[in-house]
């Protein structure tokens, strides 16, 4: 029997910058495209777009043998058994691949550093059928490494740029509207068209906030729902990996792919999934949902989530909470519990801000105790156990490095880290036991669970990446689905760029999240890619 013809280039329906992976994998199926012909077409817009044109700067290194891993997949076709047979994705370039791409964290310090084996993430997506297209860039060290640092710069990658916003920048040549961090590049890529999806990793924050800037879908997932082994970590209590994707039903897809247990992983032992969580997802899933929005005009003082928004930012989530109610969601306005965004006592400590280009320089910046005691911790045992072809084995090592190289490390400091080298690091300490219950006594206890048992929810409802640390505190899972567009910011007039919101509910909630999510999706139809980068 003759083979099916392949074809040599993407078919016109498939408009990279637009077309959610769910359409690849029918294409793939069909044979309509192989995954040569993909790999080809994405790796010509990161020539295009990321390497040249507006230069978003979002994949730090291109895997050398994506076109040949793609090459030995032209002939599978995407199935139960491999469902992403042929898909090109991006992984942040904290995430261990056990091949010739490096594992660098954004660092000076680790360029050329690889590592031992891949991720478990890694491991999944392969067996899957994925062609890892490369490694994107980051906020150095997911964001641990200096105060105000801003989103998406990393002393080895450079600056990531929004794709809405690609060249408004302030007198420190720092971007007025940032990418988000500190997975910006897996955001950026996803919405430029440069990969059919991305994986990026979230502490508090660093998925939703990307998301919410580039128009995206995230799941930050219940955490041990996706094994954390071979990330280079900041926090354990918090720390997860999640897909970027321009549609729920992709997310839930790469869910299926990456919620495994994992003897590397400790907490994926008490994990709960469903078989598939593709299923169900439908128009009509808000109808009877119970939707926090904690924002409660006769308490205005105690309104931190929406009291602030800017005037197009409010206006915007006005205009969601109303689509909600005309699907059928029942919507309670109460304010969320003060101790529950505000922390606990003993949560936080101070660092002094060395940050040479921070407008607040030689002050002191609060710090969150759990990131800095368990940082040292974790990012020491990643350094042994994972690292290799690098003289860096130690924290110590890292600053040392740093300073060492400070005029291309130390564009804006390292005081973060300093801060956290001064533990023990084996997290002995009373003060980071006591931080710790308290964060999960403030963000969980008190916080997340008392408002939701109280009102009685099925989600709560953010605005943007508003609620992250909440749930984060909590190691319960949000979903982010944008939600329109606002403009302005840093006092500065700009173009428009998106703005996303969160559903946020209790641990291994991820299918109710994502089916709600899902209803607001269809409803609202908000998602829309970056102008100006049609096909090369």
């Amino acid at each position: 029997m003759n083979k099916p013809t392949r074809r040599a280039a993407t078919p016109p329906e498939l408009r990279l910058e637009d077309v959610p992976m769910s359409d690849i994998t029918e294409a793939l199926a069909g044979r309509r495209v192989t995954a040569t012909a993909l790999t080809s077409a994405y790796l010509a817009r990161i020539a295009a777009y990321d390497r040249g044109g507006p230069a978003l700067n979002s994949v730090r290194a291109l895997n050398p043998d994506a076109l040949a891993i793609a090459a030995k997949l032209d002939d599978t076709k995407p199935s139960a058994k491999r469902p992403l047979a042929g898909v090109p994705i991006l992984v942040k370039d904290n995430i261990a691949t056990g091949d010739e791409q490096p594992t660098t964290a954004g660092s000076l310090a680790l360029k050329g550093a690889r590592a031992r084996r891949d991720a478990t993430v890694i491991k999944l997506l392969r067996k899957a059928g994925a062609v890892i297209l490369g490694k994107a860039n980051l906020t150095e060290f997911a964001n641990i490494l200096a105060i105000e640092m801003p989103s998406g710069y990393s002393s080895l990658g450079g600056q990531v740029k929004n794709p809405f916003v690609p060249d408004l920048v302030d007198d420190r040549g720092i971007p007025v509207v940032d990418p988000g961090g500190s997975s910006s590049g897996s955001a950026v890529a996803v919405a430029a068209g440069l990969c059919a999806a991305s994986i990026g990793t979230e502490t508090s924050g660093s998925l939703l906030h990307p998301a919410s800037r580039n128009g995206l879908v995230t799941v930050k997932p219940t955490v041990g729902l996706i094994s954390r082994a071979g990330i280079v970590p900041i926090a354990h209590s918090q720390d997860t990996a999640g897909p970027m994707t321009r549609t729920v039903r992709d997310a839930a897809m790469l869910l299926n792919v990456l919620a495994a247990k994992d003897p590397r992983d400790p907490a994926t032992e008490r994990q709960r999934r469903p078989a598939d969580y593709t299923a169900d997802l439908a128009r009509d899933a808000m109808k009877g949902a119970r939707i926090g929005v904690p924002s409660d005009p006769a308490d205005p003082l105690n309104d931190c989530y929406y009291g602030k928004l800017p005037p197009d930012a409010t206006k915007l989530m006005a205009h969601v909470i109303k689509v909600l109610e005309d699907l059928g969601a029942t919507i309670i306005r109460a304010s969320m519990p003060t101790r529950g965004w505000i922390g606990g006592p003993g949560t936080n400590m101070a660092v002094l801000n060395r940050n040479p280009l921070s407008r607040n320089k030689g002050n002191l910046s609060p710090a969150s105790i759990v990131f800095l005691y368990e940082l040292k911790y974790g990012l020491n045992l990643y350094l042994r156990n994972w690292a290799t072809n690098t003289d860096i084995k130690t924290m110590a090592d890292v600053i040392a490095f740093n300073a060492a190289h400070a005029k291309e490390a130390l564009r804006f400091g390292q005081d973060l880290f300093l801060a956290a080298d001064l533990t023990k690091g084996n997290l002995s300490e009373r003060e980071y036991k006591s931080a710790r219950a308290m964060d999960l006594l403030a963000a969980k206890t008190h916080g997340m669970d008392a408002y939701m048992n109280q009102h009685r929810l099925d989600a709560v409802l953010f605005p943007g990446a508003t609620g992250a640390a909440i749930a984060a505190k909590a190691g319960y899972p949000s979903v982010m689905v944008p939600a329109g567009f606002v403009s302005g910011a840093d006092g500065k007039d700009t173009p428009d760029y998106p703005l996303g919101v969160t559903f946020a509910g209790r641990a291994w909630s991820e299918h109710k999240l994502l089916r709600i999510a899902y209803a607001y999706e269809q409803a609202s139809a908000m998602r829309k890619p970056p102008p100006e980068l049609p096909a090369p």
